[in-house]
């Protein structure tokens, strides 16, 4: 092949060079946690139960580095464990069961159903079935990371238990790159809804009806759930 024609000939070649630096390009996908077209809404702008659910994201953003810089490091010590690394798996798996299912509660039962109608309304919804929105996809994640975790957690149970090393390692192995998976899910499923849904909360609900989900957020009974405050 001629490689001074190369440039003429090959299609793929030529298309991505026809892209404006403006454009995106297949062959240069954008960044998810840099790129989306919902115009951004300050913190300091938004309602009191978003400031509330992008506290809790904070929060919940900080036990997952620590949970990744453990993985990391249990790895890369052939699968021993330590008194930090302990601490963090501790810290991650009681942070899944003690406060993530009430953060996924309010933004299920107080903030998703009036989202819902107002993305369907205003054309937020797949091309293909007018019934799924981007609510549909966050609310099915909530439910596939709990069940990951299970899975993380049942396996570290199941391999300490083992006398054989090499089938150990195995379950090890496979516990890493899961828990890699439920963190990669988890920051973008927070930079999504901090950075997407949010966004169009605060523009296509009205002053009430954002008034309306606070109250629902703040009279919430369980108000004992903290999770700035609460000790793990």
């Amino acid at each position: 092949m001629d490689l001074r024609n190369l440039n003429e000939t090959d299609p793929v070649k030529k298309n991505v060079e026809k892209e404006s630096p403006g454009e995106l390009s297949p062959m240069d996908p954008p960044d998810p946690y840099t790129f989306s077209t919902i115009e951004d809404v300050p913190y300091e702008n938004m309602s009191r139960a978003l400031r509330e659910l992008i506290d809790e994201h904070k929060a919940f953003e900080s036990v997952l580095i620590r949970f990744e810089a453990a993985l990391i490091k249990w790895k890369e010590q052939n699968w021993l464990f330590d008194a930090d690394i302990n601490k963090s798996f501790r810290e991650f798996f009681l942070f899944i069961n003690e406060k993530t299912p009430f953060h996924n509660y309010k933004e299920e039962k107080f903030l998703f159903p009036d989202l819902r109608k107002k993305l369907i309304d205003n054309g937020e919804h797949n091309s293909n079935d007018k019934s799924k929105t981007a609510v549909e996809i966050l609310e099915d994640e909530h439910l596939k990371v709990a069940q990951a975790v299970a899975v993380v957690f049942n396996f570290l149970g199941l391999a300490s238990k083992l006398n054989h090393l090499p089938s150990k390692e195995i379950i090890f192995q496979i516990t890493f790159e899961q828990g890699i998976k439920i963190i990669e899910t988890m920051k973008l499923h927070i930079f999504m809804e901090d950075k997407t849904l949010f966004p169009l909360a605060m523009k296509l609900l009205s002053r009430d009806e954002l008034i309306t989900i606070d109250n629902k957020f703040f009279e919430e009974p369980s108000r004992d759930f903290n999770f700035l405050t609460k000790n793990i």
